[in-house]
């Protein structure tokens, strides 16, 4: 049943690489889904909202603990030591 229905895939605002290292997701029914950009007939996962919305809010700590380090090895020594 599910085949049947064409959901309205987005893709990321924030896709690196002209779009080639990205996913797409879906609101279908009570479910989220999710597939590879690059293989739009493969596999499909699907999760609950609740289990996607940890899952993309646990993503953006990480990824916003990562451009942190980044940044702050970027700055001179003497910055560190102030810091």
């Amino acid at each position: 049943m599910e085949g049947t229905i064409d959901p309205r895939w987005r893709t990321s605002s924030y896709s690196g690489n002209g779009g080639g290292n990205c996913i797409e997701v879906a609101g279908h029914g009570s479910r989220v889904l999710v597939r590879d950009t690059k293989d739009r007939l493969g596999p499909v996962l699907r999760f609950s909202p609740g289990t996607w919305r940890r899952f993309a809010e646990q993503a953006k700590r990480s990824l916003a603990r990562a451009l942190k380090l980044r940044s702050r090895d970027r700055l001179p020594r003497a910055l560190h030591a102030r810091r």
